[in-house]
């Protein structure tokens, strides 16, 4: 993951700091209720707080843990 440097980024920004697509950080965003904030049009605006929070998402699924797991697991 590269050093973050702003305030707030865009949903494409993330998506490229985790080389993934946007689609998929929408998913994550809203499967886990990560409470990422918005501008006045509406779009995600993502704190350093929110990118890591949804890399450990990441991290968690690239090493196996199912989506059953996390609702199980209330995370």
């Amino acid at each position: 993951m590269e050093e973050i440097k702003k305030l707030y980024y865009s949903i494409g920004e993330v998506a490229t700091i985790f080389s993934t697509t946007v689609s998929r950080i929408r998913f994550y965003e809203e499967y886990f209720e990560l409470g990422v904030g918005r501008n006045r049009k509406g779009d995600r605006r993502f704190t350093e707080k929110d990118i890591y929070r949804t890399g450990y998402i990441i991290e968690l699924i690239e090493e196996g843990y199912t989506i059953k797991w996390f609702h199980q697991n209330k995370m």
